[in-house]
């Protein structure tokens, strides 16, 4: 299966439409990246896929990166650094553990939706939405591996 497969037409959507509600409520950017196979620490790879994203591009560097890979079970949160200069170390724990919550029950397109949309909520408060906000990263889902 190619990471692309893994999600139903439907299931996509409900994922995007949870990225443009989020976004709703904060300047913040929000991205997902699903690839199959994950063979090095989560983070390094969900960092891998930020920079190779342009997530590092926002003008309040306030991109968030959801990270899934399938195969190996690894998820990981990663915030850039104007998130990271203002919010706690624990700030994506809590999203972290009901995303995964929903993983154990195979649940995986409510999973991320639901913590996207938590995302959204607790970016407000340090990158509420701004009238003038323009979208500045794609809000579609990206697949695979491209390096």
């Amino acid at each position: 299966m190619k990471a692309a497969d893994f999600f139903t037409p439907e299931q996509k959507k409900q994922i995007t439409d949870a990225i443009k509600e989020a976004e709703l409520n904060t300047s913040g950017e929000i991205r997902v990246h699903v690839e199959m196979d994950c063979k090095e620490d989560v983070l390094d790879r969900a960092a891998f896929w930020f920079e190779k994203l342009k997530m590092h591009k926002t003008e309040l560097r306030n991109g968030v990166l959801f990270y899934l890979s399938v195969n190996d079970r690894k998820f990981a949160i990663l915030g850039d650094a104007g998130i990271n200069a203002v919010t706690p170390d624990n700030f994506w724990d809590e999203i972290k553990e009901t995303v995964i919550s929903h993983f154990k029950k195979d649940e995986y397109a409510q999973g991320l939706s639901k913590g996207i949309k938590m995302a959204g909520q607790a970016l407000q408060e340090h990158f509420p939405y701004q009238k003038d906000d323009i979208n500045e990263l794609s809000d579609d889902i990206s697949f695979g591996k491209k390096d």
